[in-house]
């Protein structure tokens, strides 16, 4: 389950004065727990992007799958030298995800990522709780760089 991810179209404002919400990429690549790893593999090359976030749907009528964790470029790699065919999303991602709301200063982001040793952070609506996107380390560095 994919969903299309938007480009940067503008340049970031300044990091002091950046909030999530500024720099986030909207949407979710996403895979459940039991995902071989290569699948997962295949969704960051088919996407071109550094995580897949895993989902835990629970049965078929739970209408709101939970987010669970997150399986980044670096998990990929460390798990390779492994069978990598008998590994599974689940087994290799990082929880508990680390989250964010879209409102917060990107300082908070910045330290959260830097405190947990990750890099990217789930961004959840302030009222909702629901995921709404990504912000990763590259988005941070724009905003530096800004």
């Amino acid at each position: 389950m994919a969903t299309p991810l938007p480009a940067h179209d503008s340049p970031p404002l300044p990091f002091v004065q950046a909030k999530v919400s500024d720099v986030m990429t909207e949407g979710l690549i996403t895979c459940a727990p039991a995902t071989p790893l290569r699948g997962v593999a295949r969704l960051m090359a088919a996407h071109r992007v550094h995580s897949v976030f895993v989902f835990d749907y629970g049965s078929e009528a739970h209408e709101t799958p939970e987010l669970w964790g997150i399986v980044s470029d670096l998990d990929l790699v460390a798990a390779a030298w492994a069978d990598v065919d008998h590994q599974t999303a689940g087994e290799s991602a990082v929880t508990p995800l680390v989250f964010v709301r879209a409102d917060d200063d990107l300082r908070h982001a910045a330290q959260l990522m830097a405190e947990s040793g990750v890099s990217h952070l789930a961004v959840v609506d302030p009222q909702s709780q629901r995921p709404l996107g990504v912000v990763s380390t590259l988005d941070i560095a724009r905003a530096v760089a800004g």
